[in-house]
């Protein structure tokens, strides 16, 4: 929808009347990147500011065990309930989006891949950002076991789509094929891949992840390597769920109960499985507002947007009635 529309209907209300409408729903906002200035790719400390204060203005910001807790329990959400939650536990998550977290007085939860935060790994899907930000300008071919594309890469956003493109098929492959198909085309791109991300891909610390956890940023698991859990076996998906949960807790000092679907894939044997290893709650990344009747394994949420006209929408609920109607023409 066109920006000044959306600007246009924010204006006049529509959006608040979508919010009293859903006033007894909670929003699960998702972020994931943020950096200093806008660079379209990820939240700019300006946006997040300017959504926590909207957020603060329009909405009860609760901790998300909160919302977790109501539901469980059966009990009534708070009347316009909203609770923030970052995932992977990038570096930036502590220096840009901590700092107005804090001053807002805004509770967030953080989740957190174990292994990228203990330096052993980064995250597979940033290797592929690596290996395309390297390839010199022109065309380029990226071809592996089942896959065939070629790109133009004269820029930071073709680089990027190019990196999307590539890990929509990893996300087909289980974990070893995947590794392997990673190498393979590093190699044939004749780029080496460092064992360790770079400055820009880099994690939290677990002195910065506990500082947060004590300032009111519940930390919680995103697994120990970030993998799809549907692609692993039984024995591969109890280790990622519990190993990650026994880390937390033992560098916390406390118990670890909220979990994040890695890229917000699951089905019935995982969300078995999340139950299994300890989990009281764990979000997905299906679009949409809880209510008390959601399953507190498979909470829906609504991806964070680039400026506060679109964020309006998205979290006003509107989005998901439009799309409805959409879908029933």
């Amino acid at each position: 929808m066109k920006r000044a529309m959306l600007k246009s209907m924010r204006r006049f209300g529509v959006f608040a009347a979508f919010r009293k409408m859903n006033k007894h729903k909670a929003l699960i906002v998702t972020y994931h990147r943020f950096s200093r200035v806008e660079d379209g790719r990820s939240t700019s400390a300006d946006a997040l500011a300017e959504q926590l204060a909207y957020l603060k203005a329009h909405y009860s910001v609760v901790p998300l065990s909160e919302i977790a807790d109501c539901i469980a329990n059966a009990k009534p959400l708070p009347s316009r309930a909203a609770a923030v939650t970052i995932d992977d536990g990038f570096r930036d998550a502590f220096e840009i989006a901590f700092p107005l977290l804090r001053a807002n007085r805004v509770p967030a939860t953080l989740f957190v891949i174990t292994d990228f935060v203990d330096g052993k790994i980064w995250l597979w899907t940033d290797k592929l950002r690596f290996l395309t930000s390297r390839v010199p300008s022109g065309s380029a071919r990226i071809k592996f076991r089942g896959y065939d594309n070629s790109f133009k890469l004269d820029g930071t956003f073709s680089r990027l789509a190019a990196a999307d493109s590539v890990n929509s098929f990893l996300k087909t492959l289980r974990d070893n094929d995947k590794d392997a198909a990673i190498e393979e085309i590093a190699a044939n791109l004749n780029i080496s891949l460092p064992d360790l991300p770079t400055d820009e891909f880099g994690p939290v610390s677990w002195d910065q992840a506990i500082e947060m956890d004590r300032a009111g940023i519940e930390v919680g698991s995103h697994t120990i390597t970030h993998p799809i859990l549907p692609n692993l076996s039984d024995e591969h998906l109890e280790r990622e769920l519990t190993g990650s949960r026994v880390r937390l807790e033992t560098v916390l000092g406390r118990k670890s109960n909220l979990f994040c679907y890695p890229n917000g894939s699951y089905d019935h044997r995982a969300r078995l499985a999340v139950a299994k290893a300890g989990y009281e709650c764990a979000v997905t990344t299906e679009p949409g507002l809880v209510d008390s009747q959601s399953d507190p394994l498979a909470l829906c949420r609504i991806p964070a947007e680039m400026d506060l006209d679109h964020f309006a929408q998205s979290t006003s609920g509107f989005e998901q009635v439009k799309n409805r109607l959409i879908h029933h023409q």
